[in-house]
């Protein structure tokens, strides 16, 4: 993440990852959730904040998904089911469920499919937040597969010359294992920025940047200002304007809408005005396409030169998807997830609330 997204020092308190994942599990199981899915659900937020991904962690999910609960937008124990079934495909009917659990459900049938055939595509429709879709493509690469997911739902960003929002954030997340090296792990909104990093300059005063945000209007914001007021601002395709490739952040999207919707027979938000909740979760076995001790070989090698390459002028150095997001994990596990002090009062409060566990200060 941008350091513009990140909890500034004096503002932070370290939280032990593990009691972390303690006080989410409980405050899912407190919305009804089993203890499968109640573990499913801290596992995918506690891995974004391992990750360094705050903006689909703890701090700015949890209080959303007990929204949702509250208002009976999403279901605890969902009663999911197939509904529609190849060798190689599959389409998972969530009953309302929230995706951050029942995506370890689609990505492990899409896993066994890819075992069997080579090839998995499970569609998950009528579900509710997927949260960080790195967590989900990273199952596969932790089981020697490549993995990919993409996912939409809303209407928050602007067609390229668009006044009006038609697409979601649409997110793809691609990961593939290496040898010797950190996975890749590839996790991108297809609008400029992420709605929930909106948030998190909202409550950290950050400024929102050149081509991420449009006017009422539809036209693009091309100069730095202060974060909006709204909780649903326009969002650009990312490239913010035609000029700059907007259309490949339009275009990309929109291959997401047909991928997770039309494919498994659902109407997109921008024609039913409503929400909407629809993923698809793929996995590639590497042996049905080559040798995979080949493939780990090549993959880290290609890695390796990536890490390796000269730095421009006023760089550092060279980083992949997924490298900083190790360095990030193993800083986090041995010394704590950096929490804003407003969140951690947040969760004070809500823990006690619900009769749960609090978070423990390190």
């Amino acid at each position: 993440m941008l350091d513009r997204f990140k909890v500034p020092v004096t503002e932070q308190i370290r939280i032990s990852h593990d009691s972390i994942w303690e006080t989410v599990f409980s405050i899912f199981r407190k919305m009804g959730e089993p203890d499968e899915n109640a573990a499913a659900a801290a596992d995918t937020l506690v891995t974004a904040d391992l990750w360094g991904t705050e903006s689909h962690g703890v701090s700015n999910m949890v209080r959303y998904y007990i929204d949702y609960y509250a208002r009976g937008e999403i279901k605890a124990d969902p009663q999911w089911r197939t509904i529609r079934e190849t060798p190689a495909t599959a389409v998972i009917d969530a009953d309302s469920g929230l995706a951050i659990i029942l995506g370890k459900v689609a990505m492990g049938l899409a896993i066994e499919k890819a075992r069997s055939v080579g090839v998995g595509t499970v569609s998950l429709i009528n579900a509710g937040h997927s949260g960080a879709l790195g967590v989900h493509a990273a199952q596969a690469a932790n089981e020697g597969l490549v993995g990919m997911v993409m996912t939409c739902g809303g209407m928050r960003t602007l067609p390229t010359f668009g006044s009006e929002g038609r697409l979601s954030t649409n997110p793809i997340a691609f990961a593939a294992p290496a040898l010797g090296e950190p996975p890749f792990i590839f996790d991108a909104a297809m609008s400029s920025v992420a709605h929930n990093k909106i948030r998190i300059a909202q409550r950290l005063g950050a400024t929102i940047l050149p081509g991420w945000l449009a006017e009422d209007d539809g036209t693009p914001l091309m100069h730095e200002h202060d974060a909006p007021d709204s909780d649903h601002p326009l969002l650009l395709p990312f490239g913010g304007s035609r000029s700059i490739g907007s259309h490949k952040g339009y275009g990309l999207g929109l291959m997401v809408t047909i991928m997770t919707t039309l494919m498994p027979g659902m109407r997109p938000s921008m024609l039913t005005g409503e929400k909407g909740g629809e993923h698809v979760f793929t996995a590639y076995d590497i042996d049905a396409f080559t040798d995979r001790s080949l493939f780990m070989s090549n993959m880290g090698e290609m890695l390796r030169s990536l890490r390796e390459t000269p730095p421009s002028p006023g760089a550092d150095r060279v980083v992949y998807a997924g490298l900083v997001e190790h360095e990030t994990e193993v800083d986090r596990r041995a010394n704590g997830v950096p929490l804003h002090k407003d969140v951690i009062s947040w969760f004070d409060d809500i823990c006690h609330e619900l009769s749960v566990p609090p978070l423990k200060r390190t």
